[in-house]
Formats: C-alpha cells, sequence, structure tokens
C-alpha cells in the first residue's frame, strides 16, 4: 500500500524579503517568455525548436 504525504507551509517574508521574491520571480517570467517568443520563431521559421544549450549559451548576453 502506498501512502502518499503532503505538506503545506506560510512563509511571512519580510517587505524586503518580498521584494527580492518579487524581483526573482519577475526575471524568471521575463526570460521564461523571451525564449519561448525566440523557440516559437525559429519553430515556425525552420520547424526545430532550440535546445537547452543554445538558450543557456545566450543567457550572458541578455543579463546585460
Amino acid at each position: 500500500m502506498l501512502v502518499q504525504k503532503a505538506y503545506k507551509f506560510r512563509i511571512y517574508p519580510t517587505t524586503e524579503q518580498e521584494r527580492q521574491i518579487a524581483k526573482t520571480i519577475g526575471c524568471s517570467r521575463f526570460v521564461f517568455n523571451h525564449f519561448l517568443a525566440k523557440w516559437n520563431d525559429t519553430y515556425q521559421e525552420t520547424g526545430k525548436g532550440l535546445t537547452y544549450n543554445a538558450c543557456s549559451a545566450q543567457l550572458p548576453q541578455l543579463k546585460q
């Protein structure tokens, strides 16, 4: 018999931590949407998507 457990946690971040969390999530969303758009464009043009290595190689340029 398989027993599954779940845990629920609640955090109470400080104001500074809330800002940092929002900033991190915002940056992650930007990067995801940027590479999703690039992937879709590449797929429409060539019929093949981008690889992880192709995307990760562009990250340092995107940071600047």
